[in-house]
């Protein structure tokens, strides 16, 4: 007997608990890490070796298979694609790896101990990260009392404004 409606199908692809064959790097194929998710099935990352990874999620990963920053995925090099100079490469995702299947990967000295350091923090083009607005706070109390003294708050009611 069909029932069909969404409800039927919810929760079909639960895989949590599952465990699967831990995957190696192979041939052109390296690990990195997360460091922002772009959109349109694609984010940036940092390779183990420090290198700025522009990674694109393959259509069999879309929807089914959730990145957040920071995780350890392998990724695979295009073969069809020429590098330029200056800008990051193109690379496609083919695993993102758990927490358990990360630390195995430690263990078998796959991965360093320690992430390679990412650009988080630091402020991007047109980012207005690097502006400090610093005030004299003496003189500006100094201004403020006179004009101060002048004003009370007894002098404004809510129907003058």
């Amino acid at each position: 007997m069909n029932f069909g409606g969404k409800t039927r199908r919810r929760g079909k692809n639960d895989t949590e608990g599952e465990k699967r064959e831990l995957v190696f790097k192979g041939d052109d194929q390296e690990y990195a890490y997360v460091t922002k998710l772009l959109g349109n099935g694609r984010l940036s990352a940092i390779s183990i070796k420090g290198e700025k990874l522009r990674v694109h999620i393959r259509g069999k990963m879309r929807k089914k298979v959730w990145i957040a920053v920071g995780n350890l995925v392998l990724v695979s090099e295009r073969e069809f694609e020429t590098v330029k100079e200056d800008t990051d490469r193109n690379v496609d995702l083919l695993i993102r790896y758990n927490d358990e299947e990360e630390s195995q990967l430690r263990k078998y000295g796959e991965i360093p101990d320690v992430r390679p350091k990412t650009d988080e923090g630091a402020a991007e083009e047109g980012d207005d990260a690097d502006i400090e607005f610093n005030r004299d706070l003496e003189a500006d109390d100094d201004s403020d009392s006179d004009n101060n003294n002048n004003i009370r708050d007894d002098d404004f009611d809510i129907d003058d404004i």
